[in-house]
């Protein structure tokens, strides 16, 4: 199994760097051929879609159908697959970042009860609450 870096995946989706982008995708079509799985850790699909909104203003439907069609990916792996899934689901219907949602269902699969955050934009998620004044 080889682990992907957030540049590899960026230069793959986005195509803006033709030398870079070729490897990228000779790296992916490998590993389908060979049936050898690629690693993606949950920090790696935090920093792919903070680089695709900020830095390629990718609209929100477009990362999200990005998250779907990586996840069906047959030789992609991901760290803790069911957060990230679950994570997706909760950006697909809220209006905070991926990574604040990915946030909350770590801090769920922990053990925690809620979770505290002065983002605003967490407040439809009756598991998020504001610290007390």
């Amino acid at each position: 199994m080889i682990g992907l870096d957030t540049n590899v995946l960026a230069r793959f989706l986005v195509e803006d760097d033709p030398a870079q982008c070729a490897r990228a995708r000779a790296v992916m079509e490998k590993s389908v051929e060979d049936g050898e799985d690629l690693y993606i850790p949950k920090i790696v699909l935090c920093e792919l879609v903070w680089v695709l909104d900020r830095g390629y203003r990718f609209p929100r439907p477009r990362l999200i159908s990005v998250l779907l069609n990586l996840l069906r990916a047959k030789n992609l792996v991901f760290e803790d697959r069911e957060q990230v899934r679950a994570a997706l689901e909760a950006f697909q219907a809220g209006s905070a970042d991926f990574a604040d949602y990915l946030i909350v269902e770590q801090c769920f699969d922990a053990g925690c009860d809620q979770v505290m955050s002065f983002d605003g934009s967490l407040a439809a998620d009756t598991r998020v609450t504001q610290p007390a004044r």
